[in-house]
């Protein structure tokens, strides 16, 4: 019998859908290793393998067998995904152009070793980013700089706004899947990207003001508020703007800090200064990374550096990775909530994801346990464990979706 490698949905699937993998074809009981491959748009390789058994029928389906070991262990049918790990260190698997697929390559080898036996089937499968349909508009609007993703069929949608972290750019890869679930979503740039200033030293929440007022008034976005979804230094900004700003109906932070941090945020005639760095507060783990979680003083300390959330009249999900590195998560959002119901304001929904690190991304991006800062100018760890953190990004990925369309509603 010919051995073949069966993919469900077969050719290509969006990056946020699970992937069904079977072999079939094999010999009663035979040890087979499978290995996943991808390569990132600078030429970085991603690989992930696991040592499986075939059944009594000489079949083998990864939602039903475990792996025997590899880069993971268990029933983990997304395991070859999730499980990717970069041969240079500290490189994070990142897309940066969304019309292209990420091209994941599968192989079926005989036995358990290391190095692979004789290559018995192969398959070749696209992941996409963008649903067929989905719209992608490119927005140069006054001083926004952005891209703007729409559902296929006409509007109006439920408009949010993305914001990611430190690193500027405008990285697309959330908001062109978010739009395949019926939003309108604009990824938003505020530095080091086209003709917006190259560093952060200021952040003026009147630029953020301006992209909100331009989502709102879209003819495909419906009113009369819009969504707001920011991590790290985004979820910084969006309680930010939530604090300053009307029309920001619901807000999702992901790992935000309730502190200015690094520069100062200016609204109008109000300025918000950064905390202090604790210098001596970094420490060095055993593989010689720096960890920063303790190097930023308190905003209850400091407080002319808290942000303002009790101004908010937002509605918000805070979703926290326990084991986050880059700095306090879960204390900001205890404090968020603390200060919103002290001033008699809704209680915020906290969602805490134990063993889960810095960056909770949509599903099956691997977890990047440790990276270049550029903060710190230094490699720091970011914190998670693979599996748990897998297990977080597939839960936040829902339970934001969830949240949006309840507080925005559907298509109107």
């Amino acid at each position: 019998m010919t051995v073949t490698l069966s993919l469900e949905p077969a050719g290509r699937s969006c990056w946020d859908e699970p992937l069904s993998i079977a072999v079939h074809g094999l010999a009663p009981e035979q040890p087979v290793t499978l290995r996943a491959a991808l390569r990132d748009e600078k030429g970085a390789l991603f690989r992930a393998h696991a040592r499986y058994r075939a059944d009594a029928r000489g079949d083998l389906d990864l939602a039903r067998a475990p792996a025997l070991g590899g880069s993971f262990s268990g029933i983990e049918p997304m395991g070859l995904l999730w499980a990717l790990e970069p041969e240079r260190p500290f490189w994070r698997l990142i897309k940066r152009d969304v019309q292209t697929p990420f091209v994941v390559e599968l192989e079926v080898l005989d036995g358990h070793e290391p190095d692979g036996g004789r290559l018995l089937a192969r398959a070749v499968h696209e992941r996409h980013f963008m649903a067929p349909g989905v719209r992608r508009v490119p927005v140069r609007e006054g001083r926004v700089r952005a891209t703007l993703f729409l559902p296929p069929e006409p509007g109006p949608y439920p408009g949010i706004v993305d914001l990611f972290g430190v690193g500027g750019g405008l990285l697309e890869y959330r908001a062109s899947l978010l739009a395949g679930k019926g939003f309108a979503v604009m990824a938003l740039a505020y530095y080091n990207y086209d003709d917006l200033p190259k560093g952060m030293e200021t952040m003026r929440i009147e630029y953020f003001e301006e992209a909100v007022n331009y989502l709102l008034s879209h003819p495909e976005v419906k009113g009369p508020g819009i969504g707001l979804l920011g991590i790290s230094k985004g979820g910084e900004l969006g309680l930010a703007m939530a604090s300053f700003l009307k029309g920001i109906k619901a807000a999702v932070v992901i790992n935000g800090s309730v502190a200015a941090v690094g520069n100062t945020i200016y609204y109008k005639d109000e300025t918000i200064p950064p905390v202090s760095l604790l210098r001596n507060q970094v420490r060095m783990t055993k593989d010689g990374l720096k960890d920063v979680v303790d190097a930023l003083q308190s905003p209850l300390v400091e407080e002319k550096s808290f942000i303002p959330v009790e101004r908010s009249d937002t509605t918000f999900l805070l979703l926290v990775g326990q084991d986050d590195h880059n700095w306090k998560s879960e204390f900001y959002a205890n404090e968020i909530s603390k200060r919103l119901q002290a001033h008699g304001k809704e209680k915020p929904q906290i969602i805490c994801y134990p063993e889960a690190g810095h960056y909770i991304e949509p599903p099956y991006f691997p977890l990047c346990k440790a990276g270049m800062h550029l903060l710190v100018g230094a490699n720091i760890t970011f914190g998670g464990e693979p599996k748990p953190h897998a297990v977080a990004q597939v839960d936040a990925w829902q339970q934001l979706q969830t949240f949006f369309h309840k507080h925005l509603g559907s298509k109107s």
